[in-house]
């Protein structure tokens, strides 16, 4: 490869392990945090929080999980515009970081807030087809964040690496 379009490596390193890092909040929050917040009677040896509390305690997690979201998808578009900038460019790595800026927004800016929105107005809504479908989305909106990211991940490590 010719030396001109080799992006500095400690950039990319750096790149790499936000892209790891966001990669691993992701699923810890979804793996981990999720089920243990939403089983917390096993953890209290009584049920002291409702679902609706524990639900409560769950969106903090992710609202906090969104400011890392956008501090990935801020640093995503500096790498890759970076590289577009300097005609580094490739297809699979333009399209990933659009869906990563794409599905990152949707889920911290549509998703969170109108969850954050519902349940302001209650429990009764929080339990309606609505939510349930908002928080669906929500997921499937994380899930493609992590996709791209991955995809990412392994485009830049093929790139760079040859």
């Amino acid at each position: 490869m010719n030396n001109e379009f080799k992006t500095n490596k400690y950039f990319t390193i750096v790149y790499l392990l936000i892209l790891g890092v966001a990669l691993g909040a992701t699923i810890y929050a979804g793996a981990v945090v999720a089920p243990v917040t939403f089983h917390s009677e096993q953890w209290l040896a009584s049920e002291i929080l409702s679902r609706f509390q524990e639900g409560l305690i769950m969106t903090q997690n992710f609202v906090r999980l969104g400011y890392f979201i956008l501090s990935t998808m801020v640093a995503i578009f500096i790498y890759e515009g970076y590289q577009y900038k300097r005609f580094n460019r490739d297809l699979i790595k333009t399209l990933s970081t659009l869906g990563v800026l794409m599905s990152g927004a949707l889920f911290k800016y549509f998703y969170m807030n109108s969850i954050i929105d519902m349940q302001m107005k209650g429990e009764s809504v929080v339990n309606s087809k609505i939510f349930e479908n908002m928080h669906k989305g929500s997921e499937i909106a994380l899930i493609l964040f992590m996709i791209f990211v991955v995809i990412l991940f392994v485009r830049t490590l093929q790139k760079e690496l040859k």
